[in-house]
């Protein structure tokens, strides 16, 4: 039986988000390998070992504690729903919907071998590696809920796309009584190139979050989307981007003065910083 070094397989396994990461978490002591607390990083392991991690987080990668905060503040019920989740990646936003009782997720991802090994062999979910979202026309069946997590795509190319997921409003179903989409809208991948450049892929700027949340939120109501709820994400980006969550359905629904949630939002975030 061939052996790898016990931080190499809880990466390639999804256990742990990188290398480094899985080091520490065996450092920590965090790790067992066939019941057996492990003993290094570098320890070699037989390819089938048991891995357990007792990493303390509730969900595979901290996207799930992202999806988990705008379910809380939008009040929405997955119970049962069936779900898509564009740009799985190591399956946070999944994760997080299967443990609030959805049916079924279907993971869709460009990458290949990244989905956390426990939700990959959940029969609960359907694995769609080496799927750009761009090109699903349409899944097996119509979803109920869609969540994103896409990163270096605008949401203006997604949208149209995933709109076709789902049912026509008229046959209602899903969270909040309709099919929806929760969104990680990501002001780094939809503002323009020198603002980006400028900001050396951080934008800090609270105008250039308006403007974006604002041409975001336009574009998804010329689509037939309306706005339900708009949060400040409570986890920052990579380098510290500030993220927002909206919710997004389909079909008529409560009318919401979007000027005034996209600046509760941002207020949101200004006030964090002077904490």
């Amino acid at each position: 039986m061939p052996k790898i070094r016990l931080d190499i397989s809880l990466f390639e396994q999804g256990l742990a988000e990188s290398q480094e990461l899985a080091q520490r978490l065996v450092i920590a002591g965090k790790v067992r390998v066939d019941g057996q607390l492990a003993v290094a990083p570098s320890q070699m392991i037989k390819a089938d070992a048991k891995l357990d991690v007792d990493s303390g987080k509730r969900f595979v990668s901290r996207g799930g504690d992202k999806l988990a905060a705008a379910l809380d503040a939008f009040s929405v019920n997955v119970q049962d729903l069936v779900c898509a989740d564009a740009g799985a990646s190591t399956g946070g936003f999944t994760d997080c919907l299967l443990q609030n009782g959805a049916a079924k997720v279907y993971a869709i991802d460009v990458g290949h071998g990244i989905l956390a090994w426990e939700l990959r062999n959940d029969p609960r979910v359907v694995v769609m590696e080496q799927t750009n979202a761009r090109h699903v026309e349409k899944l097996d069946e119509p979803v109920d809920l869609v969540v994103i997590d896409a990163s270096f795509i605008s949401l203006k190319v997604l949208l149209p796309v995933i709109k076709k997921w789902l049912p026509s409003p008229a046959r209602g179903g899903g969270a909040g009584g309709g099919s929806s989409v929760i969104a990680l809208i990501k002001p780094q991948f939809e503002a323009k190139r020198d603002e980006v450049s400028r900001g050396k892929g951080v934008i800090r700027d609270a105008e250039i979050h308006k403007r974006v949340l604002r041409e975001i939120l336009d574009f998804a109501q010329e689509q037939g989307f309306t706005l339900r709820g708009l949060i400040r994400s409570p986890i920052q980006g990579p380098k510290g981007n500030v993220e927002f969550l909206v919710w997004l359905g389909m079909g008529e629904g409560e009318i919401v003065d979007q000027e005034k949630v996209i600046s509760r939002a941002v207020s949101s975030e200004r006030e964090r910083k002077e904490r």
